[in-house]
Formats: structure tokens, C-alpha cells, sequence
């Protein structure tokens, strides 16, 4: 069984045991946190759609770690004007484990 989420702004598509990063959540590494937008579910053929999200669809995962992403570089360049501009960003996510997905 698969599902869809919502959440940072972002989609992923999840099953039991996954681990992926997320925008950082409001939780403390350890706890469960249940995710109730869930857009989709699917499981071999059967797929149910929300609109925008499904009632009763619920994800259940642990935070494992929070930490800061790899430094992304901007640079900002104008020919032949003296122009030259950088700066670094690191964005913070949290690491999440899939436990469990209902509905």
C-alpha cells in the first residue's frame, strides 16, 4: 500500500518503512506524528483519489533526526558591469520514518 502526502508545501509519495526528509516539523526527534493530508491511496489496482484530500486517510511516522541540508551556492552575474553577487543557503528538514497508512 502506497500513499500520497501533503506536507512543507510539497508531494511525496510514501509506503510503510520509508524514510525520507521533509521541511522541518514542529516535533522532537522520537515522537509520532500522524499526517491527515493525505491526497491519495493506492494499493495494486485499487486507487482512491481525494478532493482535495481523503476523509479518514491518515499516515503515521516517527521523526528521526533534524538536521540542515547541503549549502546551496547562488550567484548573481553582470557582464561587463562589475557586478558580482554571492550567497550561500543551508535549509533545515526533519528525517522521517513511515510507520503506518490507514483509510
Amino acid at each position: 500500500m502506497y500513499a500520497v502526502i501533503a506536507t512543507g508545501g510539497k508531494q511525496y509519495r510514501v509506503a510503510q518503512g520509508d524514510v525520507i526528509r521533509v521541511e522541518k516539523l514542529d516535533a522532537q526527534a522520537g515522537d509520532n506524528i500522524e499526517i491527515d493530508r493525505v491526497l491519495m491511496l493506492g494499493s495494486g489496482g485499487d486507487v482512491r483519489v481525494g478532493a482535495p484530500y481523503l476523509e479518514g486517510g491518515k499516515v503515521t511516522a516517527t521523526v528521526r533526526r533534524h538536521g540542515r541540508g547541503d549549502k546551496i551556492r547562488i550567484i548573481k552575474f553582470r557582464r561587463r558591469k562589475h557586478h558580482r553577487k554571492q550567497m550561500g543557503h543551508r535549509q533545515d528538514f526533519s528525517e522521517i520514518e513511515i510507520t503506518a497508512i490507514s483509510g
